[in-house]
C-alpha cells in the first residue's frame, strides 16, 4: 500500500509517497481502505519538527480518514466489509489502508463525499470541545475566533447558528465575503492592530476567545475579555510562520508567551484554558459522546464540511504549501483514488 511519509524534518518538498506492508486486522479493530484523509496544521508542525507528540521520522501522520471497511476483526459486530465510514486515527491516517479500533469508526453521513467525511472529525470535534465542553458558551454571548476561515473557524460559525451566539472572525479581507455567508462578522486578521477593531465591535468585551495562534495574540485576547470571559488556547501557529523551521526564532517566541497567574485570574474574573485534542485522542469515554452528537447534527443537515481543495496523495507537498500560505477557506484533504 502507499502512504505519505515524513522522512526528515524540512520544507513541504521532503514529503514522500512510499510503499509499506498492509496492516493486519486484530480483534476489536477494522481495516479501512482510505479514499480521503484530512490535513491539519499539526501535520505541518510535525513535518517541521515542531510537534513534540508526532513520531520521529520516518513517520506517517494523519488524524482522520474516510473510506470503506476492508476487513473486520474478531469481536466486531457493528461494522461489516463495504460499510462507508469516517474514522479517527492516532497518526498513520495518511495511508491507503488504516486499522482503527471499532470504537473510533463511524458511519459516513448519507450524501456526503469521502472528502467531506475526512474534513469532519478533527475540526468539528475541536470546535465542539472548545465551545461546549470547555468554554460552556451561552446563547447571546460573543465569541471571537482566530483563523475564522479555516476548518475550525467555519465549524465555530456553524455552531454559532445552532447555539445562538455571535461570532467575530479574524481573517484576511479576501475571505470576508465567505465568512459573512456563514453569519460571521469578519475583521481583518492581518491588521497588526486587529484588537482595536475587536474592541470597537464589542465595547463591553467578548465572552469567549478561541485562539490557535499564540504569543502576543493570547495576551491581546485576554485583555479583550468581558467580566467572566474565557480565553481558550488550542494551538500556536505563530511558531510555524513560513515553510521552514527556525529553532532560534521558535525558542524566542515560546519564551515570550504570556503567563497567567491564579491571583490575577481571580482578581480579573477571567478564565484561561488550554486544549490539545491530540492528548485526548484515546479518551474514548470523553470524545465518543461528542462525536455521536456531532454525527446526529450532520445527519440532520445542520453541518456541511467545506472542503477547499482535495489534493492527490502525490501532491501532498503542494497541499502543505497551500496551508502555509493561508490560502484555504475550509479544509484541505488528500485523496487516494
Amino acid at each position: 500500500m502507499k502512504q505519505l511519509v515524513i522522512p526528515r524534518y524540512g520544507p513541504p518538498e521532503v514529503l514522500e509517497v512510499r510503499e509499506a506492508p498492509e496492516p493486519r486486522v486484530e480483534a476489536g479493530t477494522v481495516r479501512i481502505r482510505v479514499h480521503a484523509a484530512g490535513v491539519n496544521f499539526s501535520d505541518l508542525l510535525a513535518r517541521q519538527g515542531l510537534y513534540p507528540d508526532a513520531p520521529k521520522p520516518p513517520c506517517t501522520i494523519g488524524y482522520e480518514v474516510a473510506g470503506a471497511v476492508d476487513a473486520v476483526g474478531e469481536g466486531v459486530t457493528t461494522l461489516r466489509r463495504g460499510d462507508l465510514v469516517v474514522a479517527t486515527t492516532r497518526f498513520g491516517g495518511q495511508s491507503e489502508l488504516v486499522v482503527a479500533p471499532a470504537s473510533a469508526v463511524f458511519p459516513l453521513p448519507t450524501g456526503w463525499t469521502f472528502e467531506q467525511g475526512a474534513a469532519f472529525p478533527v475540526v468539528y470535534l475541536t470546535a465542539h470541545h472548545l465551545l461546549v465542553r470547555v468554554a460552556a458558551v451561552q446563547r447571546g454571548e460573543t465569541v471571537l475566533v482566530h483563523a475564522a476561515a479555516g476548518g475550525v473557524g467555519l465549524a465555530v460559525a456553524e455552531w454559532g447558528r445552532i447555539l445562538g451566539f455571535r461570532v467575530l472572525g479574524l481573517a484576511s479581507s479576501p475571505k470576508h465575503e465567505i465568512l459573512r455567508q456563514y453569519g460571521v462578522e469578519p475583521l481583518d486578521g492581518r491588521d497588526p492592530r486587529w484588537f482595536e477593531a475587536v474592541r470597537s465591535a464589542a465595547p463591553h468585551g467578548v465572552d469567549v476567545v478561541l485562539d490557535g495562534v499564540g504569543g502576543d495574540s493570547w495576551r491581546h485576547g485576554y485583555r479583550l475579555l468581558a467580566p467572566a470571559g474565557r480565553l481558550v488556547c488550542y494551538g500556536a501557529s505563530v511558531l510555524c510562520e513560513g515553510s521552514k523551521r527556525n529553532l532560534l526564532r521558535t525558542v524566542w517566541r515560546v519564551l515570550r508567551f504570556p503567563r497567567f497567574g491564579p491571583m490575577a485570574l481571580m482578581n480579573d474574573n477571567r478564565s484561561v484554558a488550554g486544549v490539545n485534542l491530540g492528548h485526548l485522542w484515546k479518551e474514548r469515554t470523553l470524545l465518543q459522546p461528542q462525536i455521536a452528537a456531532l454525527l446526529d447534527y450532520a445527519r440532520e443537515g445542520k453541518f456541511t464540511p467545506r472542503v477547499d481543495r482535495a489534493f492527490p496523495l502525490a501532491e501532498a507537498p503542494a497541499a502543505h504549501r497551500y496551508i502555509h500560505e493561508r490560502r484555504n477557506i475550509g479544509k484541505v484533504v488528500l485523496t487516494f483514488d
